[in-house]
């Protein structure tokens, strides 16, 4: 754990290296394991302006063992930034593969795709830098193109996923007007071209390139078009997860009990100029993360000591479970709130500041926003965020309109038609009839995870943010002092030195 930018990603890398290095095998399933990277990287990482390769979604790695060697692994991801393929803030970028594809996709294929100048697109933010920098994205493609084929993606499932990902981005060009003559609404004449480009694989559509006006505003339709990118991207995302998984499946005798690994990969704290619902989201899980190892670590360890009969003097640490009850209690509290607005179809994000401002009124961990600012304020254990609230009911709901769905039910890309239907269905909570809550699900793949944590014998690695401006060997004493202090490390140092350790079993100590 750590912030965002501390160093997780590539600790998790050099763990397995390491790993895969004691296990000696060599075999063809250690490097594959390690091979896999590149493609989750490309896919799931983008640039922000805490971390020039930040993890957007929570990863999961499980290796299973039999006699010291790996028999096979498992991957789970959790929480994808899916809105990051329709928005990015300044500084930031959307994810790395659509500059990879830009950098390294040959002049005809960019044709076959329909792709054109990228500074065109509305999706694609950021400059397009350096030749030095082109040339790096364009060797990350081949890298990608080269992890591909080793997990087993066939040719045309390749040419499929890349033209999904280009018409993703075409269809961020569609825009729309009214029609003069009924009040629906209509494509614009100027980006009919565009939702050409992104339609050609769609049967309903071929003989109607245009689609059909609507009767409805044209918010509506442009949240439509986001919906469909998002979604789109969401679904090759979980097909490049769901194809790793079947090529490290273990290959054992089911009658053999396996040991396990299991390593911990999750989007660091954040707190940005502006913080939307997936910082609260990204900072429910660190919080959760932490109560975790305060649990393990002062719960545990000095109960340990107190029944060993030491002279023990307790040790205080900040305990954040008022802020988890805060974000998780039911019925008030604010995921909960957040559930019941959604339920509502004439509530608006002010009515859920409001109600947030009226039900925690006094409590110490949150506050109101000032002015006629559309938002609230948490103080997390790692220090106060405040979050602005618009957009918290639609992403809540994270709805797909039928006639969409039904797009990809009949589109000719097979790619997107299997992964719409065999979806695992989202948990949702029986009194809320209103779509798909993205924390529900969020916070149901959350709690499996802690269980699984809660059940196995953790080791924490602690990364620290040496400077706050993304440069090598600089340590700025102040930024790592203020981690030490809300990760509760300078306490956890008390314990281990006034307490033990190290603690063999009477077998080890007698043997030594």
């Amino acid at each position: 754990s750590g912030e965002s930018g501390a160093g997780k990603t590539e600790s998790t890398k050099l763990l397995l290296q390491h790993i895969m290095n004691l296990c000696k095998g060599n075999s063809q399933l250690e490097q594959q394991i390690l091979q896999v990277n590149p493609l989750l990287e490309a896919f799931g990482n983008a640039q922000t302006v805490m971390n020039d390769n930040s993890s957007r979604f929570g990863k999961y790695i499980q290796l299973r063992f039999q006699k010291n060697t790996v028999q096979g692994a498992k991957l789970s991801e959790y929480l994808l930034e899916k809105s990051r393929v329709v928005q990015q803030d300044a500084g930031e970028r959307n994810f790395h593969i659509f500059y990879y594809m830009f950098a390294g996709l040959s002049s005809e294929q960019k044709e076959m795709y329909g792709l054109l100048d990228p500074s065109l697109y509305r999706y694609i933010s950021g400059r397009f830098d350096t030749q030095e920098v082109a040339e790096r994205w364009k060797h990350k493609y081949q890298e990608v193109c080269n992890a591909l084929d080793m997990v087993g993606f066939q040719e045309q499932e390749q040419v499929d996923m890349q033209a999904i990902l280009a018409g993703v981005l075409s269809l961020g060009n569609v825009t729309f007007e009214p029609e003069e003559s009924d009040g629906s609404v209509k494509v614009s004449e100027a980006s009919r071209g565009w939702l050409r480009a992104a339609a050609v694989s769609h049967k309903k559509w071929r003989q109607k390139p245009y689609g059909p006006s609507v009767s409805c505003c044209c918010s509506l339709c442009a949240d439509a078009r986001d919906s469909i990118a998002k979604v789109a991207y969401g679904r090759v995302f979980g097909w490049i997860v769901c194809k790793i998984n079947e090529l490290l499946a273990e290959n054992v005798d089911p009658e053999v009990e396996l040991r396990e690994i299991g390593i911990l990969d999750i989007f660091g704290f954040e707190n940005f100029a502006v913080n939307r619902f997936e910082q609260l989201c990204i900072n429910l899980a660190n919080e959760q993360l932490q109560h975790f190892f305060n649990h393990h670590i002062f719960q545990l360890e000095q109960a340990a000591y107190k029944e060993e009969g030491l002279p023990w003097e307790t040790i205080t640490f900040n305990n954040n479970e008022p802020i988890l009850n805060l974000l998780l209690a039911k019925p008030l509290g604010l995921l909960s709130l957040l559930d019941e607005q959604s339920a509502f179809p004439q509530a608006t994000d002010k009515t859920f500041v409001d109600k947030l401002n009226s039900s925690f009124k006094g409590n110490l961990h949150f506050q109101p926003a000032r002015g006629r600012v559309l938002g609230f304020s948490i103080i997390h254990y790692a220090g106060k965020v405040q979050y602005a609230a618009g957009g918290f009911l639609e992403k809540n709901r994270d709805t797909l309109p039928a006639n969409v769905r039904g797009l990809f039910i009949n589109s000719v890309t097979p790619l997107l038609v299997p992964l719409h239907i065999h979806q695992q269905p989202r948990p949702t909570l029986a009194r809320v009839k209103c779509g798909h809550e993205a924390h529900v699900f969020h916070r149901h793949s959350l709690m499996v995870l802690m269980e699984r944590m809660y059940s196995a014998n953790p080791h924490f690695v602690r990364c620290i943010k040496p400077n706050s401006q993304k440069e090598p060997g600089v340590l700025d004493n102040q930024v790592v002092l203020l981690q030490l202090r809300y990760n509760g490390l300078l306490e956890t140092i008390r314990i281990r030195r006034d307490g033990f350790s190290w603690r063999p079993s009477f077998e080890e100590f007698a043997e030594r």
